[in-house]
C-alpha cells in the first residue's frame, strides 16, 4: 500500500518518491505474473491436445471406442479450465479441404472430382496454403505430383483433425445419416450385394449407399471407397478385414453342356474356362484336382468377370466361381457343379484399411452387412 505525507497548512498531499517506486514494481509484477499464467495456459492447453490426439490416435487404431469417449469427455473439462481468450492461426477451411483431398490422391484433378470444384479451384486453395505457412507442401514432377516431407507430416495432421470435425458433427445427429461408399468386385456386387441392399434402405432410410463395381481394389486408405469388397487368398491382404463368404470355389457348367455328366477333372480341358476372380484360381483348382499346371491356362478365354457366369449359362464353356454367387443360378437350373471339388483356399472380405472407421454410416453397413451374410460363412466342401 503506498502512503502519502501530508504538510501542515492544509496543502495537497505530496507523493513520497519510495512510494511512487514500490508501486510501479507491484504494476510490473502483476502485469508479468499476469503474462506469466496467459502462457503457461497456452502451453498446457497445446501439450493436452498433443496428448489427446496421440492417445486418440492409439485407442481408434485398437479400436476402443470406450476409451475415445472418455479421452473426449476429459479433453472437454481441461479445455474449460485452460480456456484463453487468443484466436487460433487456422487457415481457410476451404483451403485445408482441398489439400488434404489433393495431398490423399496426390492428384490435383482427383481432388476437383471429389469436392465437385475446378481443378483451378484446388490449386489456387493450395498455392495459397503454401504462401501462408510459408513451406511447400507438394514437389512438381514431370507426371503429377507428390507431397513434400513437410506436406506428408502435415497430411497425417490434417486428415486426423477433419476426422474429429466430421465424427462430432456426425455424432450430433441420433441415426446414421450420409452417403458410404462401396467398392465390390462386379460379380459379387451383382449377386450379392445389391439383391439384399433393400433391407439396408428399410432400416436406415436416411443413408445412401454407393456402389463401385470394379475388379481393382480401392485404396481405402486414400478414401477412395469407405469400404471394399474383395476375395483375397490366405496371406495375401494386410489390411484389416472381415470375413464375408468362405464359400468354396467349384465348376459350374450349364445342365446340357455335357450330356453324359462328368466324371474326371481333365474333362474341362475340352471347354472354355471362364472365371469370376482377377488371379489363378483355375491353377490351384487343377492342383487341387491332381492336374498338372501347365494343362489349365487362364489367359487364352479371359472374359471380363461379370459376364464369366453368364457365358457358362449359356453354355460357352466352364465356370469357376464362388458358390455364393452361382447358388441362385443352381436353384434355377441354370447351372450344375461338375464336380465335388470344392477349392476353400481364400474367401470374400469387407476390407477396412488401418483406421477404424467411426462414422455411424459405415459401422451401421458394416455390422448389417455382417449379420446378412452370416449364412455365407462356414459352408461344407460338398455343398456346390
Amino acid at each position: 500500500m503506498s502512503l502519502a505525507i501530508f504538510s501542515v497548512g492544509g496543502r495537497s498531499p505530496v507523493p513520497n518518491s519510495r512510494c511512487l517506486l514500490e508501486s510501479q514494481l507491484e504494476r510490473k509484477t502483476r502485469s508479468l505474473c499476469q503474462m506469466v499464467s496467459f502462457f503457461t495456459r497456452i502451453i498446457v492447453y497445446d501439450v493436452m491436445v498433443m496428448a489427446r490426439l496421440l492417445t486418440f490416435d492409439f485407442h481408434v487404431y485398437m479400436g476402443d471406442v470406450r476409451a475415445v469417449d472418455k479421452i473426449n469427455c476429459l479433453t472437454c473439462h481441461v479445455q474449460k479450465k485452460h480456456r484463453y481468450d487468443m484466436g487460433r492461426p487456422l487457415p481457410p477451411l476451404n483451403a485445408l479441404r482441398a489439400f488434404e483431398a489433393a495431398g490423399r490422391h496426390e492428384s490435383f484433378s482427383r481432388a476437383a472430382e471429389e469436392l465437385s470444384v475446378s481443378h483451378s479451384a484446388i490449386s489456387r486453395h493450395v498455392r495459397g496454403l503454401e504462401d501462408r505457412l510459408g513451406v511447400a507442401l507438394f514437389r512438381d514432377l514431370p507426371r503429377g505430383l507428390e507431397l513434400s516431407q513437410a506436406g506428408r507430416s502435415y497430411l497425417l495432421r490434417v486428415t486426423a483433425a477433419l476426422d474429429l470435425i466430421s465424427d462430432a458433427t456426425e455424432e450430433l445427429g441420433e441415426t446414421p445419416e450420409g452417403q458410404i461408399t462401396i467398392s465390390s468386385e462386379p460379380l459379387f456386387a451383382r449377386k450379392v450385394l445389391l439383391p439384399r441392399l433393400a433391407r439396408f434402405y428399410d432400416q436406415f432410410p436416411d443413408v445412401e449407399v454407393r456402389v463401385e463395381a470394379s475388379d481393382a481394389l480401392a485404396d481405402v486408405e486414400r478414401y477412395e471407397a469407405d469400404l471394399a469388397l474383395r476375395f483375397a487368398f490366405r496371406g495375401t491382404l494386410d489390411a484389416p478385414s472381415d470375413l464375408i463368404s468362405d464359400t468354396p470355389l467349384y465348376v459350374y457348367a450349364a445342365p446340357g453342356l455335357r450330356p453324359q455328366g462328368w466324371s474326371d477333372p481333365a474333362e474341362v480341358l475340352n471347354y472354355r474356362r471362364y472365371k469370376d476372380r482377377e488371379s489363378e484360381v483355375w491353377q490351384r483348382w487343377g492342383r487341387l484336382a491332381g492336374l498338372d499346371d501347365g494343362i489349365i491356362p487362364e489367359e487364352r478365354w479371359r472374359m471380363g468377370t461379370n459376364l464369366a457366369i453368364e457365358a457358362a449359362v449359356q453354355g460357352h464353356g466352364v465356370y469357376l466361381g464362388g458358390a455364393e454367387c452361382a447358388v441362385n443360378d443352381c436353384q434355377a437350373g441354370r447351372l450344375e457343379p461338375c464336380f465335388d471339388i470344392g477349392l476353400r483356399e481364400g474367401a470374400m472380405r469387407l476390407v477396412q484399411g488401418t483406421q477404424i472407421r467411426r462414422r455411424k454410416a459405415v459401422r451401421a453397413f458394416r455390422e448389417w452387412f455382417l449379420d446378412e451374410t452370416a449364412d455365407l460363412r462356414g459352408w461344407p466342401c460338398s455343398e456346390g
